[in-house]
């Protein structure tokens, strides 16, 4: 029969000019198609040789091969799977969005459905992607069972020839005749660089001949001779069951994905089934891998969708706060576009990514349970972004609350106290979970914002880390338990303190309020019951920021967008200070000694903050006065 040339059932070239054009972002994909439908195709031939084994034709050794012929400037993907006929290559591939696959799966009764193969294509697009490198494309099939073989070609630009063709087994062979902007990919190094990114892990060889220079042997010369190489591993090793996988195994695996030459700190592999199906293998690692140094806060998960490699960029998968958790998740079920590249958003993938989260906040979880050396370890390394969950995941942030370590009053350096630990110890007369952020341990030790707290036997968290500042503000309240800051508000008094602080107000009430109307620098000046031991201190109203949060926001290049809140000024009436200062009052209430001393109060309490004074010239002048008149006393 000679050669018939006939019309796409679309209008093609417009179509094709999408394909080609628009809807894959990266050239190199075109290869993973057709790699896909090559392993499709060896799938429906096996699964169809169950029933009629006379469709093997003695050949059961499933491969896909790739031939580069730079001569003819060719990239050939040829497989021993089902072949097409003249009237299936005539529909299959001259009908754009027509997928074979999709038809072959409803062509299955429910029965069968049962013990279909996997296989990949959906769209019936992916085979025009070889337009994007490729002004010519050849395909020469057999199907399987048939004795005559059949050739299609097309130029993609609106006709496409059909004729009979000699081929000697079952399969189907796609030739591109590659444009010269793509003879990159006849490039041996190149065509390994795709098969490993995308088709590493297919079940079925994906193999090229190649070139090896053999060493000399004795009485032979050195030569070289060319090979049939497999390119892929081969290995997904996340559909395997957990009994056959050895640790050795899942470690090499995680140092492929991770680049990390340390073992991980855990493994989690588990299969999900039901309503929604998919595979997923985990690492957790001991330490922050070095691309979370560099990189955008991005989730460093694989999609796969059947062994084939879709994306790495799964922020919908797993939220960014998790980005430290390397693996992959293999799923069918997963709605992409018709290029694969884009995940569509639908309850499928929600479900996945809701289980995922809970799975790994739940191993955590465990290792704090289990092994608390090895997870203050963790901590200490990726505690940092765990915390970005708090904000970020507010369906989980209780439980992700419990995973929080701090430092505190109650613990030596380097011990660290959880949430709930804190709630635990907690006495009958304190209601609220205190913190105070700062730059260390050792500053925030010596912070008279902690003299009352000491005083009570009340424990504070000490939260040194820039990034608490802003977490805080995502935990409000933990196991009904308010988290407030102990450098921020009134502190309550307790039944013990309120008469003598009130007999205290009473006393010092004509000095503060000579100190409220003269001190313009403050929002108030009021008697504290936070200090034992110090003079003064600064603090400002529950909910304004704080004056760690001020440093931070100049320090980041923000500090023009924040407005200092107007600090209040406490006095500790027990301090011989005060007690000097009111009774200075007392005596002459006109003094000007009075507004000096209370400068220095409000001074060396900005000091305590740690907060630059607005005058250092000033601040000396008026120590180097006070130094002077108690030398002339």
């Amino acid at each position: 029969m000679s050669a018939e040339t006939l019309e796409f059932k679309t209008d093609l070239k417009q179509l094709l000019d999408i394909i080609t054009h628009s809807l894959y972002s990266h050239k190199e994909v075109f290869l993973r198609e057709l790699i896909s439908n090559a392993s499709d195709a060896i799938d429906k031939v096996r699964f169809n040789s169950l029933s009629n084994e006379a469709m093997l034709e003695g050949d059961a050794e499933w491969k896909i091969k790739l031939h580069a012929d730079k001569e003819a400037g060719t990239l050939t993907v040829s497989d021993n799977g089902i072949g097409m006929s003249r009237s299936s290559i005539v529909e299959d591939l001259g009908t754009i969005a027509r997928s074979g696959t999709q038809a072959f799966l409803d062509r299955l009764s429910e029965t069968e459905a049962k013990q279909r193969p996997e296989l990949i294509g959906q769209f019936g697009v992916g085979f025009y992607a070889s337009f994007m490198v490729a002004d010519r494309v050849t395909v020469i099939s057999r199907a399987a069972g048939d004795g005559e073989g059949v050739r299609w070609e097309s130029d993609g630009k609106g006709e496409f020839s059909v004729e009979e063709a000699q081929k000697s087994g079952r399969g189907t062979d796609v030739i591109l005749h590659l444009r010269d902007d793509a003879k990159e990919f006849l490039e041996e190094w190149r065509i390994r660089q795709i098969v490993t990114k995308f088709s590493d892990f297919l079940e079925h060889p994906v193999v090229m001949d190649v070139e090896k220079n053999s060493e000399a042997a004795e009485g032979k010369e050195a030569h070289t001779e060319t090979i049939e190489e497999k390119l892929n591993t081969q290995k997904a090793i996340w559909l395997r069951s957990k009994s056959e996988i050895s640790d050795a195994e899942y470690q090499e695996f995680y140092k492929h994905l991770s680049r990390d030459m340390q073992e991980p700190a855990k493994t989690i592999h588990y299969k999900v089934e039901g309503a929604t199906e998919f595979n997923a293998l985990l690492f957790i690692p001991k330490h922050k891998p070095a691309d979370l140094l560099w990189s955008e806060p991005k989730s460093p998960l694989q999609l796969y969708i059947k062994r084939v490699f879709i994306t790495n960029d799964c922020q919908a998968l797993m939220p960014t706060y998790l980005r430290f958790v390397h693996g992959v998740v293999d799923c069918a079920d997963l709605p992409l576009n018709v290029s694969r590249e884009m995940l569509q958003h639908n309850p499928t993938l929600a479900t996945i990514r809701k289980n995922l989260v809970k799975k790994v906040l739940t191993t955590l979880d465990g290792i704090k349970n289990d092994n608390r050396e090895e997870y203050v370890a963790f901590f200490k390394e990726l505690g940092t972004i765990l915390k970005e969950g708090i904000n970020q995941d507010w369906a989980n942030r209780e439980q992700i609350a419990d995973l929080l370590l701090f430092e505190s009053t109650a613990t030596d350096p380097g011990e660290y106290r959880s949430l709930s630990e804190y709630v635990e110890q907690m006495g009958d007369d304190q209601s609220d979970i205190y913190y105070l952020t700062g730059e260390s341990r050792s500053s925030l030790s010596r912070s008279p914002y902690l003299e009352a707290f000491r005083q009570r036997g009340h424990e504070v968290l000490l939260m040194t880390e820039p990034f608490d500042e802003f977490m805080i503000t995502g935990l409000l309240e933990y196991k009904g338990k308010e988290l407030k800051a102990a450098d921020k508000g009134e502190l309550p008094v307790t039944e013990k303190e309120k008469e003598s602080h009130e007999q205290a107000k009473q006393e010092y009430s004509g000095l503060l309020d000579y100190l409220n109307r003269n001190l313009d620098d403050v929002k108030e000046v009021r008697l504290s019951n936070r200090l034992t031991e110090s003079a003064s201190c600064l603090v400002v109203d529950e909910g304004a920021m704080g004056a760690h949060m001020e440093q931070l926001m100049e320090r980041i290049g923000r500090g023009d967008s924040v407005t200092p809140a107007k600090r209040i000024l406490e006095l500790n009436g027990n301090h011989a200070v005060i007690k000097a200062l009111h009774q200075l009052f007392e005596e002459a209430a006109d003094d000007p000694r009075i507004s000096v001393h209370a400068k220095l109060l409000y001074e060396q309490a900005v000091i305590a903050e740690g907060s630059k004074v607005k005058d250092p010239g000033q601040l000396a002048e008026l120590i180097n006065d006070l130094m002077i008149q108690d030398a002339k006393r």
